[in-house]
């Protein structure tokens, strides 16, 4: 049953990742790829979810973690659309155009397909978290939506913050250095990575070997986030326009993991 939906996640993603760089050559902004990737992948993790019946499983389980999935992926969506749609294409993707040159319509193919792999690979803890066997809600699952609501809370703060320093005209050229972003560097990165950690504190035990893969999404997450897509470009691109400044930065608030900031030499 995992194997079988997760080669039908891998199937729609897909559908939905080719769909996303025809649209993004069309409208010459690779941008749209974040924003077909965000709302493909909540809807299709919504939809493995339900689909993971089997023996002793709870269907209100399994439609809470839907909700989840379809909330964690309207929000980002949301959040990105406006972004893309109103703004100059995203600083990564703008490297990837000046990179590939002529053979940007093939390099963009190879750089948008494998996240269908990257929600495919999601998809193994959600749905062995839909499948835990206990047919009974329990503090498991209280606890683990209590995460899962706190980090998209802190997701949607950290943006709601960057958004407005963003706004003001007198912080033009500066590094937010205020609320969340006082305390890690990529606070937003941190809450979407740590919204997927609901699913081993919801389904985790050393007991059930197979319940070992709801690890497989908070590790991938971070991997990406912290090591590929997420951190790496971005701070390249930080240093590089705002320089001295942002490596000051650097020295003295965390790079992922919200800490208290050391104090200017």
């Amino acid at each position: 049953m995992l194997l079988q939906i997760v080669l039908g996640v891998l199937a729609a993603m897909t559908v939905v990742m080719v769909a996303a760089w025809a649209f993004g050559l069309k409208t010459r902004n690779g941008g749209w790829t974040d924003v077909f990737w965000s709302f493909g992948t909540g809807a299709v993790l919504a939809g493995a979810a339900l689909a993971a019946t089997g023996a002793d499983t709870n269907l209100v389980r399994r439609v809470v973690i839907a909700a989840f999935m379809l909330g964690w992926g309207l929000r980002l969506g949301l959040y990105l659309a406006p972004r893309v749609a109103g703004h100059p294409e995203d600083v990564r993707y703008a490297g990837f155009r000046e990179q590939f040159g002529d053979r940007y319509p093939i390099g963009m193919l190879f750089v948008t397909l494998p996240q269908a792999l990257a929600t495919g690979l999601l998809a193994v803890s959600v749905v062995t978290a839909a499948s835990r066997p206990e047919p009974a809600l329990d503090l498991r699952d209280a606890l683990a939506g209590v995460l899962f609501l706190g980090a998209l809370a802190g997701e949607t703060l950290a943006d709601a913050q960057m958004k407005r320093f963003r706004a003001a005209p007198a912080n033009k050229g500066k590094i937010i250095e205020t609320g969340l972003w006082a305390w890690s560097r990529h606070p937003h990165y941190f809450f979407q990575w740590l919204g997927w950690m609901a699913f081993p504190v919801l389904a985790l035990d050393p007991g059930r070997p197979l319940s070992l893969l709801t690890l497989v999404a908070p590790a991938v997450m971070y991997g990406l986030l912290r090591y590929v897509s997420g951190v790496p470009p971005l701070e390249t691109a930080m240093l590089k326009s705002r320089g001295e400044a942002f490596k000051d930065y650097q020295a003295r608030v965390s790079v992922f993991f919200p800490l208290p900031p050391k104090q200017r030499a």
